[in-house]
């Protein structure tokens, strides 16, 4: 098995097993901050794997490592590099030149500048974002963010600031956290940059996206963003990069965007974690 990165998630579990493993997690946290030393740190870890063994966080089998994916589960994402629209960040099957954008990007322009998203959206890819979203498990947000560091390389020599796209109060009360402030958080430490995770607030409660055609998503989130009023001063020149976890038809993000352009900013880009291809389904 082969397990990305050190620090994520132990397998799905149901029932108590997702509260023990909850509590695992929490009490290896606390291992490592405590003052009994590195070396009781890595013994009271030890001891916690013999009792929750690290599991595949996409379908939840052993692993040797802690917290990953397994070789099966890691092969069945799928990366987006190039060839891509630079506009929409949409594979190409063949490399068009530099120049060449997406039949998409050309019949409806985004209002942001550059989409990129580190996998296409598949069983996988779904997985992870459905566990963290409505799965409680937060930490994978730190697998994602490894992936979307390197989707984004080329917004980050611009040192931009990062805005993860908000949850209306409501719902974020009902679900504990943003899973797109996890993922902005993330990159953030990874990639040495700021997030200002108020320069746009939704200010108006809108329904789940899930299920809703492309015109019934645009007009779900039409005028739902406003722009901090101090936005220019926080920005102080910046850039903005918005974070989400999924790109499907881009609607969250453009109508986001609309807010900070009506605000004064001028370049905006856009990264998620997932990005739907053209005629797939999706249930997130």
């Amino acid at each position: 098995m082969v397990g990305l990165s050190p620090g994520l998630a132990k397998g799905a579990g149901r029932g108590n097993m997702v509260l023990m493993e909850s509590g695992a997690r929490e009490v290896k946290a606390g291992f490592g901050a405590g003052a009994l030393g590195a070396g009781l740190a890595r013994l009271g870890t030890m001891v916690l794997d013999q009792l929750y063994p690290p599991c595949c966080a996409g379908c939840g089998v052993p692993l040797m490592g802690d917290d990953g994916l397994c070789a099966r589960c890691f092969v069945a994402l799928r990366p987006i590099t190039a060839p891509y629209c630079p506009v929409l960040g949409l594979p190409f099957e063949v490399d068009l030149g530099a120049e060449a954008r997406s039949a998409e990007a050309l019949a409806d322009p985004p209002p942001f500048e550059r989409a990129r998203a580190a996998v296409q959206y598949g069983e996988v890819a779904g997985t992870l974002v459905s566990r963290l979203k409505y799965g409680d498990r937060p930490e994978l947000a730190r697998l994602c963010a490894r992936l979307m560091v390197g989707a984004g390389a080329d917004f980050w020599a611009d040192k931009p600031v990062l805005v993860p796209v908000p949850l209306h109060a409501s719902r974020l009360r009902f679900r504990r956290y943003n899973q797109s402030m996890l993922l902005a958080r993330e990159i953030a430490h990874l990639a040495g940059l700021r997030v200002d995770p108020h320069l746009v607030r939704r200010k108006r409660r809108t329904r789940q996206q899930v299920g809703l055609s492309e015109d019934g998503r645009a007009r779900n989130v039409q005028g739902a963003f406003e722009a901090h009023p101090q936005l220019l001063e926080r920005l102080r020149g910046s850039r903005v990069v918005l974070v989400d976890d999924v790109y499907t038809t881009g609607a969250t993000v453009k109508a986001a965007t609309r807010a900070l352009r009506k605000a004064g900013v001028t370049q905006v880009d856009v990264l998620t974690f997932a990005r739907v291809v053209i005629g797939q389904d999706v249930t997130i």
